[in-house]
């Protein structure tokens, strides 16, 4: 059975009570009705935060872009400027809902939906903790990059149905650069992939250790490389710049949302901000350590042990600790996300391709032969445990 947040809490006596109490009251076994509304809360609050996360991210993009430009930023609405992100929101809802006459209606509606969609479905496999994750599917890496490609079919559909030769032109831009560069992305993952022995990012984190020794981006010079190679065709894949040429301004008026106005263009906009929270989340989950927290505190035995706390508080606490971690890694990938974008020029279509094609990818297919060869070589072992097994023979030689 898949690792779920219904199977952490089914652990607990308070869990299994409330099953029983609500059962006699209802006359029929509430297991699966249970289940169904703890799924539901947690998906429920897991979109309403990332919706924030996305809102936020976009005043977080105007605050660094103003520091490193030497501007103030927002700074009107709210302390700090800090509801500005809100204010955009009314903006777009209370602004006029525009369809061109001659554009594909069916597709320009169901365009910014289905990118949202995307987005949001890759979310159930995202490992927040070792408890709270909506689903551990054995497929996991599969099914994110399945999921997350309707992002790329939204925006070349938002393009085509527009009837705008601009929007077609970033459509198209967008659709082949999503594409070529999904191609290194899967298989850097695949690297670790072979390293960890599974296809469920549980099994990608419960591999490595708390600390950045153990973790897969310093485990070899292969996956060392693959985690450059990776944050590179994340980039290009959520179009973040200089990957950005689906909606270069200077070129095509805006791109493939010339065309929609309020929340239909936020849409689009919104599902790119949770896009590269997600992208930041599965290079922590799979390069960086994910959930995993130094000295095992992750799992709330220690605390337990040296506190002499209630195995539910400790286990609790440990679980926060885990959230705490994976979200700090990734807010930290992802202001270094907004950092490129204010500090390197676009790059021109021509050099986006050659850099996948000539480049990443044959990086990428090398890193993976090599992370195989190291498995069978040095039997799975890190640099660092080959290096402390040799220090232990040489001193113990000596």
């Amino acid at each position: 059975m898949n690792s779920t947040i219904v199977s952490y809490l089914s652990q607990f006596e308070g869990h299994k009570k409330f099953i029983s109490i609500l059962s006699e009251a209802l006359g029929f076994d509430a297991t699966y009705l249970v289940a169904f509304l703890v799924f539901f809360l947690a998906s429920f609050i897991v979109v309403n935060v990332m919706a924030l996360v996305g809102g936020l991210g976009t005043y977080a993009e105007r605050k660094i872009s103003a520091d490193i430009q030497m501007r103030q930023g927002p700074n009107r609405v709210g302390p700090y400027g800090l509801l500005q992100f809100l204010a955009d929101g009314v903006k777009m809802i209370t602004k006029e809902d525009i369809i061109p006459r001659n554009a594909d209606k069916l597709l320009f509606t169901i365009a910014p939906l289905m990118a949202l969609v995307g987005v949001f479905g890759s979310l159930a496999v995202v490992p927040f903790s070792s408890g709270f994750i909506l689903t551990d599917l054995n497929v996991g890496v599969f099914y994110l990059i399945g999921v997350s490609s309707l992002v790329g079919v939204a925006i070349f559909l938002g393009g085509y149905s527009s009837n705008s030769k601009w929007s077609m032109l970033g459509g198209m831009r967008g659709a082949s650069q999503i594409i070529s560069y999904e191609v290194p992305v899967t298989l850097s993952i695949l690297a670790i992939v072979i390293l960890a022995g599974g296809l469920s990012f549980s099994t990608l984190v419960e591999a490595q250790g708390g600390m950045p020794h153990q973790w897969y981006i310093l485990h070899n010079p292969f996956t060392f490389i693959g985690f450059f190679v990776f944050f590179i065709g994340a980039l290009a894949e959520t179009n973040r710049a200089p990957f950005d040429l689906p909606e270069a301004e200077s070129e095509l008026v805006s791109g493939y949302h010339t065309e929609y106005t309020g929340m239909r263009f936020g849409f689009f906009a919104l599902a790119e901000y949770i896009e590269v929270f997600v992208v930041c989340g599965v290079a922590a989950a799979a390069f960086l350590g994910g959930y995993k927290v130094p000295f095992d505190l992750g799992t709330g035995d220690l605390l337990v042990n040296t506190l002499h706390l209630p195995p539910i508080i400790g286990r609790n606490i440990g679980q926060i600790l885990q959230v705490g971690s994976f979200v700090t890694k990734t807010l930290v990938l992802y202001y270094i996300v907004i950092w490129i974008r204010w500090t390197f020029p676009r790059l021109r279509v021509d050099h986006l391709m050659t850099l996948c094609w000539k480049y990443l990818t044959p990086i990428a297919l090398f890193n993976l032969v090599g992370c195989a060869v190291w498995l069978y070589a040095f039997d799975g072992q890190s640099v660092w445990e080959l290096l402390s097994h040799l220090g232990g023979a040489s001193s113990g030689g000596h």
